[in-house]
């Protein structure tokens, strides 16, 4: 979503749950090894990167509210796109001194070269994932949520058990599918899709019952994609440590413990929840049991 990366119809304005929530499957708020901040040399002028003087960050496209606005990741409008330069701001670069690359999904964690210095696309942080590349340390904390259409089979239910005869759909390679199998565990094998736009066209022709994305995603689709759209609820947290959206870099980039000490500095300084109630305003969704 996953994770997630729904079609840019509604303004910034559109209001979502989560601020403060934890996420989607298995994942650690850290990043991989080698990331000693203490040790490393952050200096500007030092870093190596894609492209001297340039920081280059990768995305999707289209890149969705509310992570971003008007499908224009260097705007800085959006969650992930105002984070993603107040980590350029930290490390020391100008907005002029961005670049920003179209980066599919998937393709931001696999061994693939890499033609960004770092990517920030709603992709969580899971031991897996980490055999391939590197995470920053964590700059979202996200659950996972249950969305449909009013008078579905499961528009209404209240328990993860409600949903085990629902058929059920996410995008590939998300953690909303990892949520799917093995927290509500349905009946049916899931429905999956290269996008979550695909998705939710599946819904509007009642291919599959609900969708499962990230709870920001939720909203807005909700709110913007699907008629009649509701929100079931929000899967009980999995335990153990918050799943975090983190900034994904190539397998042992020596620029990974500089992000991971820029999103740790944003967090202290108040900058990630200050960012979280402008673009991710906490209106909650109902807990399944």
């Amino acid at each position: 979503m996953p994770l997630t990366r729904t079609a840019c119809l509604l303004a910034a304005s559109v209001v979502i749950g989560v601020t403060g929530l934890t996420a989607c499957g298995d994942s650690d708020d850290a990043s991989t090894a080698g990331t000693d901040t203490t040790a490393a040399s952050c200096a500007k002028d030092t870093l190596k990167l894609t492209t001297p003087g340039t920081l280059t960050i990768g995305t999707d496209k289209p890149a969705y509210p509310p992570w971003f606005v008007d499908d224009d990741p260097s705007n800085g409008k959006g969650y992930e796109s105002a984070v993603a330069y107040a980590i350029a701001d930290k490390m020391g670069f100008s907005k002029g001194e961005v670049k920003w690359v179209v980066v599919p999904f998937n393709t931001a964690f696999s061994p693939a070269a890499k033609n960004f210095d770092f990517d920030v696309n709603q992709v969580s942080i899971s031991e897996e994932r980490k055999k391939n590349v590197d995470f920053s340390s964590g700059y979202y904390d996200v659950r996972q949520a249950v969305i449909t259409y009013k008078g579905s089979p499961i528009d209404g239910k209240t328990t993860v058990a409600d949903l085990k005869g629902a058929k059920l759909g996410a995008q590939v390679g998300t953690t909303s599918y990892t949520a799917i199998t093995d927290q509500i565990a349905p009946d049916q094998q899931p429905a999956v899709f290269d996008t979550n736009d695909l998705a939710v066209q599946a819904l509007k022709n009642r291919q599959i019952d609900g969708i499962v994305v990230d709870v920001p995603t939720a909203f807005y689709m909700t709110a913007a994609q699907v008629d009649d759209g509701v929100i079931v609820g929000q899967l009980p947290s999995a335990g153990g440590t918050p799943e975090q959206f983190g900034a994904v870099l190539d397998k042992g980039s020596p620029l990974t413990p500089c992000v991971t000490k820029a999103v740790d500095a944003l967090r202290e300084d108040g900058t990630l929840k200050s960012l979280e109630g402008q673009w991710l305003s906490g209106q909650g969704a109902p807990e399944l049991k």
